[in-house]
């Protein structure tokens, strides 16, 4: 009843010519489960596909970002649809609402422009006195070290006074003799032993 051919050695005027019976050619199709397996695969090992490291986390870390975006796609696509249906639902109500809220929001921008510009004068206050203090402070500064100048230089004036005082008892060529004839007459004896208190408690006698 039915006549088969293969693919390639059927003629084309067999084709053509008149039909006697119906033509049915041969497709190889998918093995079983049950064939056996072929002998150039006998003693194949079938082994995954190597896996590159760096390429898994990359994907990994894309997949991850791909899905917080369908996410977010999803969640803003559902809040849009929701509002559409609420608007439709409520009508005027929305609109009122929407009317409240930017009333709102302008009474709390207007009260935000308020408290910004009370902060300002605050602010200019405050740096104000901080720039009085450290004037202050600077002249505070300059006045003691001024001050600390003045008593540096009555200080060596001072020592400057007594250093002339004490250039009199200055043993010089002019007075050399007189000097030597003083401590002639008036010897003093410094070998002598003295306690805590620093009292004298021996003394040798001059000879």
């Amino acid at each position: 009843m039915f006549q088969v051919v293969s693919g390639r050695s059927v003629q084309a005027s067999r084709l053509l010519g008149a039909r006697g019976a119906v033509l049915v050619e041969t497709v190889r199709g998918r093995k079983s489960r049950t064939d056996k397996v072929a002998k150039s695969k006998a003693g194949r090992i079938k082994l995954p596909p190597p896996v590159d490291p760096v390429e898994m986390v990359v994907l990994k870390e894309r997949y991850s970002e791909y899905q917080l975006i369908m996410r977010a796609l999803r969640a803003e696509f559902k809040r849009e649809m929701l509002r559409k249906k609420y608007e439709k639902e409520t009508g005027s109500l929305a609109e009122e609402r929407q009317r409240q809220e930017v009333a709102e929001h302008r009474e709390l921008m207007a009260w935000n422009e308020q408290e910004n510009h009370r902060l300002l004068q605050l602010r200019v206050l405050r740096i104000q006195k901080e720039k009085e203090a450290a004037e202050h402070q600077i002249l505070k500064a300059a006045l003691k070290r001024e001050q600390e100048e003045q008593e540096l230089i009555e200080e060596k004036e001072k020592e400057i006074l007594q250093l002339q005082e004490d250039v009199k008892t200055f043993i010089t060529l002019d007075n050399l003799d007189q000097r030597i004839e003083e401590a002639l007459d008036n010897p003093k004896n410094y070998n002598f032993a003295v306690d805590k208190e620093g009292r004298v408690v021996k003394q040798t006698v001059l000879q």
